[in-house]
């Protein structure tokens, strides 16, 4: 039996995700890289592979050790260094190479990750090419490695975060809006080494919180999901009198917004918005059919606001695999997630924290009011938020909510991602129950027109669900 890590214990269904260095080491990373660059990069006459990481410690040796692996099958590998994930998409399309991006995004000091992508930045995922080189990285490892029967590539450094900055901006025009004050928390993340390169040039006053790339996370986790991690900002907001803040999670894909009263802005109001901005743009280029994706467990504002606007809403699964596909099948000029990933078109249908935050900054700018005001007509329905909860059956847990939800009246059912009930009358709600991919955990999405209704259903789904 060999020693090795086990790599499905943390080869995940769209990343590599493990603890450093009992899961994730050296001659793991050097193992994918090997895997990937045969089963992905030299398979698909690929021309080469670019790699970058992140602020954590073991970062840097990872990523090279994967780096290594690649080119001893005979890939060339650009090294970009530090960088954000967008920063590694941005590279995956503007040298249309394969990318691996060394990060755990928004999880504790002791793990590291990879996300892999095709090049233009195309997802990989268990289903498209991740588990055949899982499988053949383990084998590598259990025997020892591999001899290559290839001329090693060549690595090479780059530096492209000024291409990558100015091609963000190059997206969203700032050039013609009312200066801005805002608050940007980095949570010791990437976000400090890409903010300044992308808001420096902009008619906006920064005020930085926790710059300092520090992968141990001394101030608070890079995880703007949890609202304690937001109270800095928010704090910070209000004694600075800012106009908005921002905040980045580790590696700066995701971007979270709190208005000027430090209130937290719905990630579903922010597609909103962007979904409104980017549709009036493609509509104004002469594009009829203007569609825009978002997760099914957006708020139900978000697909009614993208038909008004004249745009057609493309409902998905979650997960940022299924968002990319289903952009990448409809032409799809935005796409949106409820956990603020932002997806765009001319972004390689990749995600964005920062250019959504250029987006949110411009629509600001050129607004005569407040950040609240704004979004007050993108806020129509009340949410729960998802709730989690541990279960020992999952499949029983949810037949007792398909029992309740009998007695419920005329209810809309599908099962797209997990189970979806919505009650389309007054009063109108809706509820998503999904099971995690990697935990015995279902979570509870449920939003309403009114407060009571939503306290209501979110009782009684949670007392179906965790009932023994």
């Amino acid at each position: 039996m060999s020693d090795q890590p086990r790599l499905d214990d943390f080869v995940k269904a769209y990343d590599v995700r493990g603890l450093v260095p009992a899961q994730l080491n050296p001659e793991v990373a050097r193992a994918l890289g090997t895997a990937y660059a045969r089963v992905v990069v030299r398979a698909e006459g690929g021309s080469g592979l670019v790699v970058g990481h992140d602020m954590r410690e073991s970062s840097p040796s990872l990523s090279y050790a994967f780096a290594e692996g690649a080119a001893a099958e005979g890939v060339d590998v650009t090294l970009i260094g530090l960088c954000s994930t967008d920063g590694l998409y941005y590279a995956s399309g503007a040298l249309d190479l394969a990318g691996a991006m060394f990060t755990a995004s928004h999880n504790p000091a002791r793990y590291n990750g990879i996300k892999l992508c095709r090049p233009g930045a195309r997802p990989v995922s268990m289903d498209s090419g991740l588990a055949q080189v899982r499988d053949l990285a383990q084998s590598l490892l259990d025997q020892g490695g591999a001899d290559s029967i290839h001329a090693p590539g060549n690595l090479t450094q780059r530096d492209v975060l000024g291409d990558y900055a100015a091609f963000l901006r190059g997206l969203v025009d700032l050039s013609a809006t009312r200066p801005v004050a805002v608050v940007v928390d980095a949570g010791n993340g990437m976000a400090g080494h890409t903010a300044p390169a992308v808001f420096d040039p902009l008619p906006l006053q920064v005020s930085p919180l926790y710059f300092e790339l520090d992968g141990t996370f001394p101030n608070h986790e890079a995880n703007p999901l949890e609202p304690e991690n937001l109270r800095d900002l928010q704090a910070a907001v209000r004694e600075r009198g800012a106009d908005l803040g921002l905040a980045f999670d580790g590696d700066a894909d995701r971007c979270f917004v709190v208005d000027e009263r430090g209130e937290p802005v719905s990630p579903s109001a922010i597609t909103a918005l962007i979904a409104t901005r980017e549709i009036a743009r493609a509509r104004a280029a002469g594009e009829r059919d203007v569609a825009v994706v978002h997760s099914l467990i957006s708020s139900l504002a978000v697909p009614e606001i993208i038909a008004e606007r004249g745009g057609r809403p493309v409902r998905t699964r979650v997960g940022h695999s299924y968002i990319k596909a289903e952009m990448a099948s409809a032409d799809a000029v935005f796409g949106g997630e409820h956990s603020a990933h932002y997806y765009f078109r001319d972004f390689w249908f990749a995600d964005s924290g920062m250019l959504a935050a250029l987006h949110v900054l411009a629509a600001l700018g050129e607004s005569g009011g407040t950040l609240s005001e704004l979004m007050a007509g993108y806020e129509r329905y009340v949410a729960s938020g998802e709730i989690n909860s541990t279960v020992a059956d999952v499949p029983a847990a949810v037949d007792r909510v398909r029992a309740w939800a009998r007695s419920q009246g005329e209810l809309v059912v599908d099962e797209l991602d997990g189970l979806t009930l919505t009650h389309p009358t007054t009063p109108t709600w809706w509820l998503n129950l999904r099971s995690s991919n990697t935990e015995p955990l279902l979570r509870l999405n449920v939003e309403a027109d009114n407060a009571e209704t939503l306290a209501q259903v979110r009782d009684a789904a949670l007392g179906a669900v965790r009932a023994s």
